[in-house]
């Protein structure tokens, strides 16, 4: 009877581990997954204040909109290019989206004014490739073990923003802002190499996007849940990010080549004070307690913003506050919504979910220039403040799953 139980806790144990073509397909398109967000990432950090030396970037509404601009392309092509990558296969669209990626940065980095980063910011978001390459890695995995391979590729996003807010300051102040957007398409060129030669082949998963119905997804009251979730993540970090890096540069007295000396210590010390966070969630399996405090973390700080911002200490204070409970949202929603998407339409949900986060980055973006145009930064965090408020009740009705 030992001997017998042994060996099924031993077959179980073995089920739960990644095959070797699971693990390298599910590491190979998360790395794939945080280039492509690094190169989408590396602007948000300084663009407020470097979009100054093009004509026309002195205006915070049309930098807010060049920023969040390719959200809207995106949040226009996941669903079909996702539907796309269903029929004729996961390789070939991401390949084409990466190759609209490039152009894109290039026609930035070519650019002689704020407009024509409009036009590329907008071809960018044209290669929407965030729910084929989620659909890649259900492809690639079993049922047991697809929600760690999720979390792997969720858990980049919020790596990918800490890298930019170190690396984009860095390569801003060596090569200008042009210098950055090259940097962007070669990103995106790696990308490319990734998705066309690194990634194993798998077969096609049967469930596809094609076969779900789009009111599956929008009947679930739990995966609505989290993709206003993400919307509203995204949304305020792109407005938050129209004004912290002026507010930054003026009571901190840091130019734009210099601001990684602030983001460095804020991004290493909410990575630190986040691990027992993320420890605690996934030992006690504590999803909705995560969720509920993490969101209610962003409600205080996001109100506590205006009073802190006429100095610099309090604002970096709650910069670490907004990126302790940032982190451990970006890793936490992605895995939720791979655990509540029944597996008949897992893709088409993703599919759903990365769109609510396009959107989420263009609102935020041209919200958050506009409010910031007329000189109105206390409104763009109070405006953070009452959305997250508004999240805070819709997550307080989640059910996850085990």
């Amino acid at each position: 009877m030992t001997t017998h139980t042994s060996s099924s806790a031993g077959a179980s144990r073995a089920r739960l581990k990644l095959t070797p073509t699971e693990r390298r397909a599910s590491v190979m398109l998360a790395i794939l997954f945080a280039a492509r967000m690094l190169g989408l990432f590396l602007l948000t950090p300084v663009f407020a204040v470097v979009a100054q030396t093009l004509p026309g970037g002195n205006d915070a509404a049309r930098v807010g909109l060049a920023l969040g601009a390719y959200g809207l392309t995106q949040a226009v092509m996941q669903i079909p290019l996702g539907m796309a990558s269903d029929r004729w296969g996961r390789r070939p669209v991401i390949v084409a989206g990466m190759v609209l990626f490039i152009v894109g940065g290039i026609i930035c980095a070519l650019a002689r004014d704020i407009d024509w980063v409009l036009v590329g910011r907008i071809i960018q978001g044209l290669g929407a490739v965030s729910a084929a390459i989620t659909a890649w890695v259900a492809d690639a995995t079993r049922p047991e073990v697809r929600t760690r391979a999720m979390a792997m590729v969720g858990g980049s996003i919020g790596i990918s923003f800490a890298a930019s807010l170190v690396l984009s300051p860095v390569l801003v102040g060596e090569f200008g802002l042009s210098g950055l957007f090259w940097a962007i398409s070669l990103l995106g060129f790696i990308c490319l190499l990734i998705a066309a030669f690194v990634v194993p082949a798998v077969p096609m998963a049967r469930a596809s996007m094609a076969q779900a119905r789009a009111r599956d997804v929008l009947g679930h009251a739990d995966l609505l849940r989290l993709n206003f979730g993400v919307f509203c993540l995204h949304f305020i970090l792109m407005s938050l990010f129209v004004v912290a890096p002026g507010l930054l540069e003026y009571l901190g007295g840091y130019k734009s080549a210099q601001l990684w000396e602030v983001y460095l210590p804020v991004i290493l010390m909410s990575f630190v004070l986040m691990v027992p966070a993320v420890f605690y969630t996934e030992t006690r399996r504590a999803h909705k307690v995560a969720l509920e405090v993490s969101v209610a973390a962003l409600v205080v700080v996001l109100a506590l913003m205006p009073l802190a911002s006429h100095s610099f200490i309090p604002l970096v204070v709650m910069l670490v506050g907004f990126f302790i409970a940032f982190n451990i949202l970006e890793a936490l929603q992605p895995s939720l919504v791979s655990r509540v998407a029944p597996p008949d339409y897992k893709g088409l949900a993703l599919g759903f979910y990365n769109t609510a986060q396009a959107l989420g980055v263009f609102m935020g973006g041209a919200i958050g220039g506009l409010l910031a145009s007329g000189g109105r930064t206390s409104t763009v965090f109070l405006l953070s403040s009452a959305l997250a408020f508004i999240w805070f009740l819709t997550a307080r009705g989640f059910k996850p799953q085990s």
